[in-house]
């Protein structure tokens, strides 16, 4: 079976990270994702390294492990927009695209030529979708953002990290760059969403994503907390505002993470722990209580629990349904016989770099592999092929652009 974007072509002019990793998912079902980076340097991460896949040279700015990451499936086109010879050839390319994804700063392509307004006559079924820190309105809008920064002004690092007083106290950045990549996942879902609509009325789109934006609406219960009760949640390192118990406990030889969901749960957690007096107390029989007299049932619990090894704890709690885990490091998480199970370490081929590990898509569907198997591409392997055979230029003509540094 055709794979099921495979009759859709996107025009990648994202850099970094939220964009590629929209545009990686679209690869990843099967649509066409053509990348355009600058020459001769290519996208930003493709020097973000060491660790590289394949080492930079003189004549090849290689592939970093980050770029590795985000730019599967792809393939890979040198063009210049800064020259009218190469906006006329991303124009021509958008004529016969179904998407185009970009995260330049608010205005930045307008001079180009190449903004929404300039492009949706050329072609009116494209679906155009920007990325940008702060929007393309607002009194920040002008503003460069980065993942960051836009944690920290976002609210992230006001409820992430240890509380004030505590040792190591202070605002902590998710260690990943979490608001990139939510504002990636949102913005698939607005294409995937604008594409759906485009059947229905034949009609492209405009799509406005922002980092800050995605990152406010991730704050989820967090940010309901306030709105509804007015109530400034603060950080609590890895216990749960309004869960009890659901945080990170130190065993006799490490951590396990104990996440208890339901008063049944913690009637089981009791009974395995020996701690049938607490799940008998009123002050914790239910987790609102808990929540209320969590400053004298935590200590309670961490006594207990520091009394067996985690792979003790984890045995004797996943034996009665009671969630619990270990606190794995990357190099684990690898080895865990779930992650192996489900192949999300995949080994693609690389012509260059060899037998290239990438993290696999983490959609399961039926009828298609959902990672894709062409590897992260060379700088500009793919622009004689995509100028030739979707634009008609010829050999002379591709030559000519490659003499004048437009491709």
């Amino acid at each position: 079976m055709p794979a099921p974007l495979s009759h859709i072509r996107v025009l990648d002019l994202s850099r970094v990270l939220a964009g590629p990793w929209a545009a990686q998912f679209l690869a990843d079902m099967g649509a066409e994702v053509i990348k355009i980076e600058r020459p001769r340097d290519g996208d930003d991460t493709r020097g973000w390294g060491p660790p590289f896949a394949l080492q930079p040279s003189e004549a090849d700015p290689g592939i970093s492990a980050y770029f590795a990451c985000t730019n599967r499936g792809k393939r890979s086109v040198t063009v210049d927009i800064a020259h009218p010879r190469g906006q006329e050839v991303i124009r021509a390319l958008a004529a016969q695209s179904d998407v185009l994804i970009e995260n330049f700063k608010v205005g930045g392509l307008a001079k180009y030529g190449l903004d929404h307004a300039s492009l949706a006559p050329v072609n009116p079924r494209l679906v155009y979708c920007s990325i940008t820190g702060f929007g393309q309105t607002g009194p920040y809008a002008p503003r460069a953002g980065y993942d960051f920064l836009v944690q920290a002004m976002g609210g992230l690092m006001s409820v992430t990290g240890e509380p004030d007083g505590a040792p190591g106290g202070g605002p902590v950045k998710v260690g990943v760059a979490i608001s990139d990549q939510i504002a990636g996942m949102n913005a698939l879902a607005a294409i995937l969403t604008a594409l759906l609509k485009r059947e229905r009325t034949g009609e492209g789109e405009y799509i406005d994503v922002a980092l800050l934006d995605s990152t406010v609406s991730a704050l989820i219960n967090q940010a309901s907390t306030y709105l509804v009760a007015g109530t400034v949640p603060k950080r609590m390192g890895n216990a749960h505002p309004t869960v009890v118990p659901y945080q990170a406990f130190r065993t006799a030889d490490g951590h396990i993470v104990l996440a208890v969901g339901n008063d049944g749960q913690f009637q089981r957690f009791c009974a395995a722990a020996g701690l049938e007096h607490l799940a008998a107390d009123e002050l914790y029989r239910t987790n609102a209580a808990r929540i209320l007299n969590r400053e004298a049932l935590i200590p309670a619990i961490a006594a207990s629990i520091r009394q067996r090894t985690s792979a003790e704890w984890i045995a004797l709690l996943e034996a009665r349904a009671v969630p619990c885990g270990p606190i794995n490091s990357i190099d684990q998480v690898f080895a865990d016989a779930q992650v192996e199970a489900r192949g999300m370490r995949r080994l693609l081929d690389h012509e260059k770099a060899g037998p290239l590990a990438v993290v696999a898509n983490p959609v399961r569907m039926a009828s298609h592999d959902t990672t894709a198997a062409k590897p992260p591409p060379l700088l500009g392997e793919d622009t004689e092929a995509v100028l030739h055979g979707l634009l008609g230029l010829s050999a002379d003509e591709i030559a000519e652009l490659r003499t004048n540094g437009i491709v």
